[in-house]
């Protein structure tokens, strides 16, 4: 990753002139670790023209040097607020006028920065290193395949192995404990583990009461971490543990032929509104409309929720590079819910399904 830090810090100084200012101060932790490599936290990068610098303390002074030898290092002395420490290289470099990220900075640590930034000018910008982020480079994509791989063959543990008597929460430790021993360095988020009529919930929090047992399926949302900084997978699967009733069969596979026509839709050249639209008009046809209201999918990369977004609302065209997840559902109150979930590469010529775990109707069944 060392490598490619300093082409991405040139792009983001490209868009200076267009922002109106000499520099930026970066705040979001994960922006700073795409833009240099650094892992740790309470830190900010001040970036102009020809200056990078991170400004951290004492803490991180070796880990600093280890993982981003090629970047200038502020060392705050203890009881320096962060904002404080910005502002002294400003003054130093003589910046004027200093961009600041608008949605991550707090409002406590914005109304520092002002206060103590009093002879120069604040520009708040929105999106500029996310929107670098969107598109991943063959060494970002590769740790996502690596993090697909620890995801899926710590469910393929699981599903081998699952029993009825188990509690949901039992079910979520074991299968984080099965990414771990995979080689997941942590899970992308807290597992989803929903026993039937708690599927009807798309981010429901598991009980510790529920038994696999109590209902004939589960909903399984996961993902793994691959790498220290980390890229993320995120996936969804449900599992049969009890009966194929008729109603299951008839929700799974509307669910799958949405999940199937909004992953052929994707290609670059689309927009995402457009790719949602595809994959909700199966289930707006099959009268299921009104029990499906998420988008279509988001980016993945190093937030397990980044951009760009597949919903009804969202102009972003398709590029190749963008990693995107797929992941149509159906939730009925009093029954469950399904949803279908795959991690999908835009590619130059259309798509590449990065997720392999087995979808089909006659693949669900557990054990």
């Amino acid at each position: 990753m060392l490598d490619r830090t300093p082409r991405r810090r040139e792009a983001l100084r490209k868009t200076f002139r267009e922002e109106g200012v000499e520099g930026v101060v970066i705040s979001s932790f994960t922006n700073v670790t795409y833009l240099t490599a650094f892992t740790g936290d309470d830190s900010a990068l001040f970036l102009t023209e020809n200056r990078a610098i991170v400004v951290s303390d004492g803490r991180y002074t070796t880990q600093l040097q280890a993982e981003c030898p090629d970047v200038d290092h502020h060392i705050r002395p203890v009881g320096q607020p962060l904002m404080e420490g910005v502002v002294e290289i400003a003054s130093k470099l003589g910046v004027k006028r200093l961009g600041f990220e608008a949605s991550s900075l707090s409002v406590a640590d914005f109304d520092d920065l002002k206060t103590k930034y009093a002879t120069g000018e604040l520009k708040g910008i929105k999106d500029r290193v996310e929107r670098l982020r969107m598109i991943k480079d063959a060494g970002e994509v590769d740790a996502i395949r690596e993090a697909i791989d620890y995801a899926e063959r710590a469910f393929a543990m699981l599903r081998a192995g699952i029993r009825r008597d188990e509690s949901e929460k039992d079910v979520t430790d074991v299968l984080e404990s099965y990414m771990r021993r995979c080689g997941a360095s942590a899970s992308s988020f807290p597992p989803i583990v929903a026993v039937g009529r708690h599927a009807a919930l798309p981010h429901y929090h598991g009980s510790s009461e529920a038994k696999v047992g109590d209902d004939d399926f589960i909903l399984v949302d996961w993902g793994a971490c691959a790498g220290p900084w980390p890229y993320k997978s995120d996936l969804t699967r449900v599992l049969v543990t009890g009966r194929v009733t008729p109603q299951f069969e008839r929700v799974y596979e509307v669910v799958l032929q949405a999940q199937l026509r909004g992953i052929q839709a994707i290609r670059p050249g689309r927009v995402c509104r457009d790719v949602d639209a595809e994959a909700r008009s199966v289930i707006i046809d099959a009268g299921f409309g009104e029990f499906y209201e998420h988008g279509l999918g988001h980016g993945l990369g190093l937030d397990i929720h980044e951009a760009p977004r597949l919903r009804r609302e969202c102009e972003i065209v398709l590029e190749p590079g963008m990693v995107v997840t797929v992941e149509p559902g159906i939730y009925l109150p009093d029954w469950g819910g399904i949803r279908i979930e795959d991690d999908v590469l835009v590619t130059e010529d259309g798509f590449e399904v990065l997720t392999k775990a087995p979808k089909t109707l006659d693949s669900v069944l557990a054990g």
